[in-house]
């Protein structure tokens, strides 16, 4: 081969290798040029929600394009899940993704997702669960709804079958107590079902009915921790009252997996930055949240593998024979 044909050849791979690296490289170092969608797989007025739209609030200077929320619910959070999955991989569609939904991979069988199909930005809240009921209502302590549901069946309202909150139910269900699954997307209707009667209980956290414990319309009864929580002290938990069931809520930001790693790590920067905003550290503390339960990205795989294993070994415990059903009865 001639010289000026060995010189042809090498530009002709040199420019099929500039045309290859084009779409990813500049698109990692322009990122983001355009407005970054905020998925909220729950309805408005939620925990989940709130946290988003106080996310986007910080996110925008730090980023400098605007973060609008979408509230896709449905499906114990899979619909707005799977909203994120089926849009590219380029870093402009990011979601909260919570317990419950993460709950899911515990189940037989587990969903077509896995955590292989998303990456961790951050988890960003870290808070303990409840069961509460209706201020001046017939129950008035655990004692009372413990008494109760060992001869009637109790209405447990929750975020979805499946659950976290569900896989709870079961396990009490496993124990002897007649507690019933009654799933409701959206929050506002999940929050006001004990006090209109359409629920018994409500398993929640209590910085996401913040308002109505504050009004004194609903109050905790049992609190699924290893201690009670220093501010209600009159409250039991489920651990000193034998019940080994303690699974937190977590609430995070992710990404859809294979996204740019360079994308991922302005993403996950500007998040870290903004849980250390003043306006972000109220928001925890309004939220009855742990103040130091942020966990980075890079440290999320630890966290969220021993999460699951506490959650299938719930799930052996509780029963739970298919997914999002409880036991012995079919969807």
């Amino acid at each position: 081969m001639s010289n000026r044909g060995r010189s042809a050849a090498l530009a002709a791979i040199l420019a099929i290798g500039l045309a290859l690296a084009a779409p990813c490289t500049p698109a990692a170092q322009d990122f983001p040029s355009r407005p970054i969608e905020f998925i909220v797989p729950w309805g408005p007025g939620g925990g989940a929600d709130q946290l988003a739209r106080m996310l986007a609030k910080l996110m925008e200077p730090r980023l400098k394009v605007s973060i609008p929320v979408i509230n896709v619910p449905g499906a114990t959070g899979q619909t707005g899940l799977t909203k994120l999955l089926t849009a590219p991989a380029d870093g402009y569609s990011i979601a909260t993704f919570t317990g419950p939904t993460f709950a899911l991979l515990a189940g037989t069988p587990p969903p077509k997702w896995s955590m292989k199909d998303l990456q961790p930005l951050g988890v960003v809240v870290q808070q303990i669960s409840a069961f509460l009921v209706a201020e001046g209502g017939r129950f008035k302590t655990w004692a009372d709804v413990e008494k109760a549901a060992k001869t009637e069946r109790l209405r447990v309202a929750i975020t979805g079958f499946g659950s976290d909150d569900d896989l709870t139910v079961n396990f009490l269900t496993k124990r002897g107590l007649r507690f019933l699954s009654v799933p409701m997307a959206k929050p506002g209707e999940r929050y006001s079902s004990v006090l209109g009667g359409h629920a018994d209980v409500l398993y929640e956290q209590i910085g996401d009915v913040r308002s109505f414990v504050d009004s004194k319309q609903l109050k905790p009864v049992i609190f699924f921790s290893e201690k009670r929580d220093a501010a209600f002290p009159d409250v039991p938990s489920s651990v000193e009252l034998g019940y080994e069931v303690t699974l937190p809520q977590f609430r995070a930001v992710v990404v859809r997996g294979g996204t740019d790693a360079k994308i991922v790590k302005k993403l996950a920067d500007a998040l870290a930055d903004a849980v250390k905003d003043p306006e972000y550290v109220a928001f925890l503390k309004d939220q009855h949240a742990d103040p130091d339960g942020f966990v980075l990205a890079a440290e999320s795989g630890p966290y969220f593998g021993k999460l699951l294993k506490g959650l299938k070994e719930l799930v052996a415990r509780s029963g739970m024979t298919t997914e999002g059903a409880q036991p012995n009865e079919k969807k």
